[in-house]
């Protein structure tokens, strides 16, 4: 190939990559912002959802985290435990004081997560509905 050629090839690899970048810059630019945790005691709307965090605890067998919720009649497919294994979803086996779904009146209870497996401690419990989300740190 001629030196002239090469010149070129290089100059157009250049403005790709330039024109690539452009467009990185712009999504990033468009992305939301990083969603705040909520603070355990403080009521958060989620959607349709009413939740409040009281408190939480590892019992070693489960991560139980005891709540006061109320929105729709609903499955509580929406909530997850996220740890840096992956996340987590409630135990949906009815037992004395555990959630196993979502009334229209507000309930206190206990949604109770299953630790096999989980060796980290970051513990951050995750609401989503529709398009809005709320989050709570609950371990380190």
């Amino acid at each position: 190939m001629k030196t002239r050629t090469l010149l070129l090839l290089s100059v157009g690899t250049a403005l790709a990559i330039l024109l690539a970048g452009g467009v990185l810059l712009f999504q990033l630019s468009s992305e939301q912002e990083a969603i705040e945790p909520s603070a355990v005691g403080e009521q958060v709307t989620v959607g349709d959802l009413a939740i409040t965090v009281t408190s939480a605890r590892d019992t070693g067998d489960f991560f139980e985290v005891d709540v006061v919720l109320g929105g729709v009649d609903d499955g509580l497919d929406s909530i997850r435990l996220v740890t840096s294994e992956g996340a987590i979803e409630p135990v949906s086996v009815e037992a004395d004081g555990r959630c196993v779904a979502v009334t229209v009146d507000a309930q206190s209870c206990r949604l109770d997560f299953g630790l096999d497996g989980i060796t980290s401690s970051s513990r951050t419990l995750v609401v989503r509905r529709g398009d809005q989300q709320a989050n709570w740190n609950l371990g380190s």
